[in-house]
């Protein structure tokens, strides 16, 4: 998708961190923007701040694990805008901690953000992908999702799941003659949102900024990329990975900090449940 100047984009938790750098990217490149957030405050905020841009942008309120919200959703863009041609699953969550000592039902609702939401996201819209002249689709994975990642092992596999579930999902739409439509899975190490405060990032890299990403990301889809692996050190996760011995990769992991690196990870707190979703003002 060389050209994104009037493309309706989609983007979950797009009120903050991530998603609002991504919108704000998009502005420089024409395109008309609908972004999805659970907190009704930030997404106003937002939409405000993007429209004193010059840019075409609409909001509305959704809990991405309400399937049932995210179909009405799909109806009420289709009335008010029409179609998408991009989708962009951002929205999660993280919880950190030793799994024992973190609830059980953390460990779910991360499944069910990270996971079942953005399934559940794709299954509503890759029709509007489908039947659009150029269509993508835009799932933001993580770098742990590539290497185990003690103190955050649901996060990690509920990354693992997205770059399965992308993978496969970008080898059926070509297989079934959906070429037209391109899948991106998006493999960052830490990004400086609030998230993963008190995180550490492995040795020789850095926090990531939003605005950082968001610019490779922007590029990654203009170019059609299936995987956007950065910074450079996350590149090397899945070579290595598949030529060392297990045990020599995980004391090389550790060396690097990998294997230690959400041991003091504090977070944020995430925002109330939306009822319904909702146009946002």
């Amino acid at each position: 998708m060389r050209d994104l100047r009037g493309k309706r984009v989609l983007i979950t938790g797009g009120a903050a961190g991530i998603g609002r750098s991504i919108a704000e990217r998009l502005v420089s490149e024409g395109a008309e923007l609908v972004l999805v957030d659970l907190d009704e405050a930030t997404l106003n905020a937002t939409l405000e701040a993007i429209q004193s841009l010059g840019a075409e942008v609409s909001g509305y309120c959704l809990d991405v694990t309400d399937t049932d919200a995210i179909m009405q959703l799909r109806d009420h863009v289709h009335e008010d805008l029409g179609p998408i041609d991009v989708l962009v699953n951002n929205a999660g969550i993280v919880h950190g901690g030793t799994f024992l000592d973190v609830p059980l039902e953390k460990h779910l609702r991360t499944y069910r953000v990270n996971v079942d939401g953005l399934v559940a996201m794709t299954y509503a819209f890759l029709p509007d992908l489908i039947s659009r002249p150029e269509g993508h689709l835009v799932n933001i994975a993580s770098a742990a999702g590539l290497v185990g990642v003690p103190w955050g092992s649901t996060y990690a596999s509920s990354k693992w799941a997205v770059i399965g579930f992308s993978e496969s999902i970008r080898l059926e739409l070509e297989l079934t003659g959906h070429q037209s439509v391109k899948v991106t899975a998006i493999c960052p190490s830490f990004v400086s949102t609030g998230l993963f405060e008190g995180a550490t990032p492995m040795k020789a890299t850095s926090m990531l900024t939003p605005d950082s990403l968001a610019d490779q990301i922007v590029r990654a889809v203009k170019h059609d990329e299936v995987y956007l692996l950065t910074p450079w050190l996350v590149k090397l996760a899945p070579v290595l990975k598949g030529i060392l011995p297990i045990r020599l990769f995980d004391t090389i992991n550790w060396m690097l900090g990998g294997s230690s690196s959400m041991v003091h990870w504090r977070g944020r707190e995430t925002p109330a449940k939306a009822t319904e979703p909702k146009q946002a003002v």
